[in-house]
């Protein structure tokens, strides 16, 4: 199995992480194939078990922490668990594909600890505060309640910003997909 390279995308929930991943997913060039996320969390509309997550119960997610099963995984809210399998990145590499992630601060992080020459690790940082919480009640996917936690929860998150390798401030959606795009590309061509 050649082991290929890690791309980490990480943000706060808003700031275009997952409209960045998707477009270099379909960058052929880049042969990058996308990490599905476990969680212990309900599907959300039209989600489907082994595309958008790995659904599994509470307990079923507990047994694979106590089996040493996740390369990360993190208690995002109270019992509602996310993490990376281990077979998921093995399953990429075995395809010959570098791995690419959209996935919490905290998780990201991990992924750059454990293997810290083959991450690539990007930031990507809204405007603000304000923008960030105006993307989310644009979404009206959630309640104000839900959105007031999750702008808290940015605040802590952006902290973490200088940790990354790169940080990139998605103000304006073509210059941040295009500054993604060349930052994986320079990175899978070392």
């Amino acid at each position: 199995m050649i082991e290929g390279k890690l791309i980490v995308f990480s943000a706060p929930s808003g700031s275009g992480k997952t409209t960045i991943v998707k477009h270099l997913l379909k960058q052929e060039d880049l042969n990058l194939d996308f990490s599905i996320s476990a969680t212990s969390r309900e599907p959300r509309g039209d989600e489907v078990d082994g595309r958008d997550y790995y659904f599994m119960s509470l307990e079923e997610f507990k047994s694979h922490i106590k089996k040493e099963d996740f390369l990360e995984w993190e208690e995002v809210y109270r019992d509602n668990f996310y993490g990376t399998l281990k077979k998921e990145v093995q399953r990429i590499w075995a395809s010959g594909k570098h791995v690419v992630f959209d996935i919490d601060v905290v998780g990201g992080l991990d992924i750059k600890h454990i293997y810290p020459e083959r991450t690539l690790a990007v930031f990507v940082q809204p405007p603000s505060i304000e923008e960030l919480k105006i993307r989310l009640k644009k979404r009206k996917t959630e309640t104000d309640d839900r959105i007031n936690m999750r702008v808290a929860k940015a605040s802590i998150e952006m902290a973490t910003a200088p940790q990354f390798d790169f940080i990139i401030v998605n103000n304006d959606l073509p210059t941040a997909l295009s500054e993604s795009y060349s930052l994986v590309k320079n990175f899978i061509s070392k």
